[in-house]
C-alpha cells in the first residue's frame, strides 16, 4: 500500500510539475487534458460528488412528481401540457422499452395531484418540495465552488420561484419554434438542396447535445452562489451535454444486455434502472460543476476539495484587504462587492475568505446587505486598523469554539503585550479612510 502512494505522488508530482511547454504547444494541451482529467477523476474517486449524487437521486424521486406538476400547471392555462410528454420520455428513453410506461405512469402520478390532490395545503406543500430540491442542487454546487454562504431565504426564494414560471414558458416556446421552423417553406427548401440539407442532418443529431449543453450552463452560471464566468459555463454545459449524451447511449445498451436482471428482478427490475439513470444524471451534472470550477480556477487542480485553512498571518493581511476593497468602493461610489467577488480579486476560495469576513462582521467593521453585498460598519474614518486586526485575531476562525485564555508564563505573556503594543502604535492612529487615500500604505508610506 504505501509503494502505490509514493508512486501515486511521484505521478502527482510529475503532472503537475511537467513544463507546459516541454514538446510544444500539443504538449501543453496534452498535460492540460491530463491535469483536468486526473483532477475531476480524483475527486469522483476520493471526493464527496458521489455521495451527493446519491443522495440527490433520493431528493429526486420525492420531488419528480411535484416538480413536473408544478411546470405542468404553468403552462396548461397555454394549452401545452401533453407537449411535455415527449420531454418526459426522452429522460427516460434510456431506460429501454419500458420508457413509454414509466413516462405514463409519471403523467397519470401528476395528473392524480393535481385532479386530487392540489388545494392551497397542496400547493404549499408542492412549492416547498420543489424549492427544497433546487436548494440542495445548489448546496452541492457551493461545496464544488468552495462557497460557504448560501443565497439568503429572500434571494432564494424569489430567483428560484421565477425560474420555476419561466423555465416551462421558455422550453415550451423553443420547442414551438423549432417546430415551426421545420416545416416552414425555406427550411424544406435548403433540406432539398446540398449541402445545406447535411448540415440540417447533422444539426438534428447534434440538437440533444446542444439543448441539454444549453441547459447544463444555465445551471451552472445560476445556481453556484458565485460568479461564474459565461464562457466558462458555456463550455463546461457543453462538456457535461457530451458526456450526458454519450452516458445515454451506453447506459441503453446495458439495458438491453441486462436480460438476466430483467429475468430475476421482473417488474421491479425498472425501478433499479432508473435509480441508476437518475445518479447517472446527477453524477454528470455535479462533474460539469467541478469543471466549470476547475476551468475558473485552474490553481486548484492539484489540491482539488480539500479543505483550506489560512494562516494566521494571511488571515490578517486578508482582512486588511478586504477593509480596503470594500472601503475604497464605498468612498468612491462604486458597485459594493460581496464575497464571491472578493474572493476572485483576491484569488482565494470564498471558503476560506467567509470566516474572515464573519469576524469582521462580528467587530462591527463590516455590514451585510440584502443582496449580500458589503459595506462598512460604521464611517471609515471611525474604522482604526489595529481594530481591523483585533477582529480576527480575537474573532472566532473556523468551526471549533473559540478559545480566549490559557495559563500563559510571564515571560511569554510579556512579548505578546508588547506585540499588541506595537499594533496598536503603529495601526491605532490610522484609520481606514487614511489607508484608502494613501494607495494602500498607513501613514502616506506608499512609495516605501
Amino acid at each position: 500500500m504505501n509503494a502505490v502512494v509514493r508512486n501515486w505522488h511521484r505521478f502527482e508530482a510529475w503532472l503537475f510539475r511537467a513544463p507546459a511547454t516541454a514538446a510544444g504547444r500539443l504538449a501543453a494541451a496534452g498535460f492540460a487534458v491530463l491535469r483536468y482529467a486526473y483532477a475531476l477523476t480524483r475527486d469522483l474517486v476520493l471526493g464527496d460528488l458521489n455521495l451527493r449524487a446519491m443522495s440527490l437521486v433520493y431528493t429526486s424521486l420525492l420531488s419528480l412528481v411535484p416538480l413536473i406538476a408544478f411546470s405542468l400547471s404553468i403552462v396548461k392555462g397555454l394549452g401545452f401540457q401533453r407537449d411535455f410528454e415527449p420531454l418526459i420520455y426522452e429522460f427516460f428513453r434510456p431506460l429501454g422499452d419500458r420508457a413509454a410506461e414509466l413516462t405514463e405512469r409519471v403523467l397519470g402520478f401528476v395528473d392524480h395531484m393535481q385532479g386530487r390532490v392540489l388545494g392551497s395545503v397542496g400547493l404549499a406543500f408542492l412549492v416547498w418540495t420543489v424549492l427544497s430540491v433546487i436548494q440542495k442542487v445548489e448546496e452541492s454546487f457551493n461545496y464544488i465552488w468552495q462557497v460557504e454562504r448560501a443565497r439568503s431565504f429572500a434571494r432564494r426564494f424569489g430567483e428560484y420561484l421565477g425560474v420555476l414560471v419561466v423555465a416551462p414558458i421558455v422550453i415550451i416556446t423553443a420547442l414551438g419554434l423549432v417546430a415551426s421552423l421545420g416545416s416552414s417553406a425555406a427550411v424544406l427548401w435548403l433540406a432539398a438542396h446540398e449541402p445545406f440539407g447535411t448540415l440540417l442532418v447533422m444539426l438534428g443529431r447534434l440538437g440533444p447535445w446542444l439543448i441539454v449543453g444549453a441547459g447544463f450552463a444555465f445551471l451552472y452560471a445560476f445556481i453556484p452562489n458565485a460568479r461564474v464566468r459565461p464562457w466558462v459555463a458555456l463550455v463546461a454545459g457543453l462538456t457535461a451535454g457530451a458526456a450526458w449524451v454519450a452516458a445515454s447511449v451506453v447506459f441503453t445498451q446495458l439495458v438491453g444486455w441486462s436480460t438476466r436482471m430483467m429475468a430475476v428482478y421482473a417488474s421491479f427490475a425498472i425501478v433499479l434502472f432508473a435509480l441508476m439513470w437518475f445518479w447517472l444524471n446527477w453524477l454528470v451534472l455535479l462533474l460539469g460543476a467541478q469543471f466549470a470550477f476547475y476551468l475558473q480556477n485552474p490553481r486548484y487542480l492539484r489540491s482539488g476539495q480539500h479543505e483550506v485553512q489560512p494562516t494566521a498571518r494571511l488571515r490578517e493581511h486578508l482582512a486588511l484587504a478586504i477593509m480596503y476593497l470594500v472601503g475604497r468602493s464605498f468612498e468612491t461610489g462604486e458597485q459594493a462587492l460581496g464575497v464571491g467577488t472578493l474572493a476572485e480579486l483576491l484569488e482565494v476560495p470564498s471558503s476560506a475568505l467567509g470566516p474572515v469576513v464573519d469576524a469582521l462582521a462580528s467587530a462591527g467593521l463590516l455590514r451585510t446587505l440584502e443582496d449580500e453585498t458589503l459595506l462598512p460598519g460604521r464611517e471609515p474614518a471611525r474604522i482604526m486598523l489595529d481594530a481591523v486586526l483585533a477582529a480576527v485575531r480575537d474573532g472566532r476562525i473556523g468551526r471549533g469554539a473559540r478559545l480566549e485564555r490559557a495559563r500563559i508564563p510571564a515571560p511569554a505573556e510579556r512579548i505578546g503585550e508588547q506585540v499588541d503594543a506595537a499594533i496598536r502604535a503603529q495601526l491605532g492612529r490610522t484609520s481606514l479612510r487614511d489607508f484608502i487615500a494613501h494607495g494602500g500604505a498607513p501613514g502616506g508610506n506608499a512609495g516605501d
